[in-house]
This record gives structure tokens, sequence and C-alpha cells, in this order.
């Protein structure tokens, strides 16, 4: 089972990826657990810029029942 996105690159949102979470500081509102990063803009952005892939850590959400 693939844990990547099937979007290509250039769309790719972190919205839907289980590592995604929306920080508490103003600055950087946008992280993700699987990098251990905070930033101003979505964390597969910085990915794509930084290594010019698209995010290997993307994972889709599932739905927990409690």
């Amino acid at each position: 089972m693939s844990t990547t996105s099937h979007l290509p690159a250039a769309r790719q949102r972190c919205q839907g990826c289980r590592h995604y979470y929306i920080s508490h500081d103003a600055r950087f509102p946008y992280a993700c657990h699987a990098l251990q990063i905070k930033s101003k803009r979505q964390p597969c952005q910085d990915v794509l810029e930084a290594s010019g892939q698209p995010c290997l850590y993307r994972q889709h959400k599932t739905a927990t029942s409690s």
C-alpha cells in the first residue's frame, strides 16, 4: 500500500495527512509531526522546494472510532 498521495507534486496539500497539524505558534502556524517542523506555509511546500520531490511521509488520515 502506497502512503504517498496520487496528486501531482504541485497540487499536493497537507490537509488530510495524518502528520499535519495546526501549531499554536502564530509565526509558524502549520506543522508536521513526521518531519518535526513548523512553517509559515504548508510543510509539503517546504519539502518540495528543498528536495524537488513531493513529501514521502504523507499518509491519509483514517477515521477513528471511540
